[in-house]
């Protein structure tokens, strides 16, 4: 990256470093914001245990982890922490994935599997001269919980998780097991109901942390074949005023220019008080990218069966109150945050989530030829005429499908969209980090993999916005005129900016670094309860 710098126009790259790189950004505008995937296209409203939200690829930043990486799949959003009486247990007819390219083709060379099962002890209590004599109780728990697989668990939730080599349908598969004594049942914690049953946050987290699993991964080089596994609740950790930009960009006047008003109602973090559900798997880096190529591409999937019939007569215990049967049906995806929420046209975002990296090919045209630009420019007051005009995209085809050339680019990249993460570059330390990313020279960051704590909503709207071709300059210092593997190219230069050096400083008044995170593993903190003490 440092030498793509100094290749740019001198000018306009202290321009870049000025603004950008410092980290100084003090807010000159507050446009369209993006929810990151949380209900992004019409059919996967109505599979929500299925909707994943967020995709996390980052290397270990806790202390002594360095040399692995972690991933983070989120499912089920908008979870109240008071959701009872059954929560959100994850759904045991659908199959939740992570896939792994390592050799930059846009298909998965290994795929982590994720299979849940629910188990009801079906606890009873005597209840008067009943016959019989004890009655189901209708809770799920029974009183405190406190330990693994707590007694007071009406419903107790386990996974497997399945590893996959060389295609996710392929046969060559095996379970992963647990390293101290070789179970391949994994327990998963309850959600917090509340802190009268599951104590405060730092004991609800003694709870949890019984739950992060150190697993032996299948066909990895001894020394590198050990990895942690969590999945569990956590409170949601992306940063988005989520009713007021859906609402055609409903901010008052006072608060686009002033990204210090995060106190304001309308930059507030409206989604702080929600939960999610994250599948967490931190794995060393030689076990993902065992060969020479060191970039990796990540994304999650979950699928559901062809075939769902409902049953007119369920069936006691915690069974669905439906049959189902034939092959998987893909019916969510996530890579690279945002884009089937503002990027893909609301006709295709059901295909997108049916779709895989080999088939981005149908959608290009809606990264080469962006409306999201345009409708910023159509709803937002003094931004009128303002989208680039580079057509095609090359600057956001070189970003979104093909990686960062001497960042995140594979040596041999097959133009798809995925998260992809150099596996070579240090971690930085939570305090360091720049939210940012490599906007602002923290090239461990976003778009190089994501953290939690990067501000993908303010990096991806300067990318839209046209602040890559001004950063870009006049002699295509970032060569991102052209795409590798096309014929495509563009003037990706200052001149095809209306907003000029202002697209560097573009932001959506929501702050991520306020969200609160954990230094370790599983990073996202600990969920909100349903009801405090």
């Amino acid at each position: 990256m440092n030498s793509l710098r100094k290749a740019t126009n001198p000018n306009k790259n202290n321009k870049f470093t000025k603004k950008i790189l410092t980290g100084s950004l003090l807010a000159v505008l507050s446009v369209a914001a993006f929810a990151s995937s949380h209900r992004e296209a019409p059919s996967i409203t109505t599979t929500p245990k299925a909707d994943g939200t967020d995709f996390y690829m980052f290397r270990s930043y806790e202390t002594n982890r360095s040399d692995f990486i972690t991933v983070i799949a989120n499912y089920q959003p908008l979870q109240d922490g008071y959701g009872g009486p059954n929560y959100f247990s994850m759904d045991p007819n659908a199959l939740y994935e992570i896939h792994i390219d390592n050799d930059g083709d846009a298909q998965e060379e290994i795929t982590f599997q994720f299979n849940f099962k629910n188990t009801l002890r079906d606890i009873q209590l005597p209840i008067g001269t009943t016959n019989p004599p004890s009655v189901s109780i209708p809770l799920i728990q029974a009183g405190t919980v406190s330990a693994l697989s707590d007694p007071n668990l009406n419903l107790t939730e386990s996974y497997t998780m399945t590893v996959v080599r060389d295609g996710r349908r392929n046969s060559n598969r095996t379970l992963a097991a647990k390293t101290s004594g070789g179970s391949t049942t994994l327990e998963k914690p309850v959600d917090y109901i509340g802190e009268k049953t599951l104590g405060d946050a730092a004991a609800y987290q003694t709870y949890a942390n019984q739950h992060i699993h150190t697993v032996s991964i299948p066909g990895c080089a001894s020394g590198t074949n050990q990895a942690r596994v969590f999945v569990g609740q956590r409170q949601e950790g992306f940063a988005v005023n989520l009713g007021t930009i859906f609402d055609l960009v409903n901010a008052p006047a006072e608060v686009i220019g002033n990204r210090a008003m995060f106190a304001n109602e309308a930059a507030a973090n409206s989604i702080q008080d929600k939960n999610v559900t994250s599948i967490a798997l931190e794995i060393h880096k030689d076990c993902l990218a065992p060969s020479t190529e060191k970039v990796i591409g990540g994304w999650t999937t979950a699928s559901v069966r062809q075939v769902q019939i409902g049953d007119g007569v369920p069936g006691q215990g915690h069974q669905k109150a439906e049959k189902v049967g034939g092959a998987w049906v893909q019916v969510s995806r996530l890579g690279m945050p945002l884009v089937n929420e503002v990027v893909i046209g609301l006709k295709d975002k059901d295909r997108f989530n049916a779709s895989k990296p080999s088939g981005d090919g149908q959608f290009l045209t809606y990264v080469s030829n962006p409306t999201l630009p345009q409708l910023i420019s159509m709803v937002v007051p003094g931004l009128e005429n303002t989208a680039p005009i580079n057509f095609p995209r090359t600057d956001l085809l070189n970003v979104f499908l093909a990686g960062i050339q001497g960042v995140n680019r594979p040596a041999n990249v097959t133009l798809s969209e995925m998260l992809r993460l150099n596996t070579t570059i240090a971690p930085k330390p939570f305090a360091e980090q720049q939210t940012l990313g490599v906007l602002a020279g923290d090239l461990a960051g976003f778009p190089n993999g994501r953290r939690p704590k990067d501000d993908v909503v303010d990096v991806a709207l300067v990318a839209v916005m046209g602040g890559l071709c001004v950063a870009n300059g006049a002699n295509n210092g970032f060569g991102l005129n052209t795409v590798p593997g096309t014929t495509l190219s563009s003037a990706c230069n200052p001149d095809s900016v209306p907003l000029g050096d202002t697209s560097l400083q573009v932001h959506d008044a929501v702050d991520q670094a306020q969200v609160p995170f954990l230094n370790v593993f599983p990073y996202l903190n600990t969920p909100i309860p349903g009801a405090v003490n």
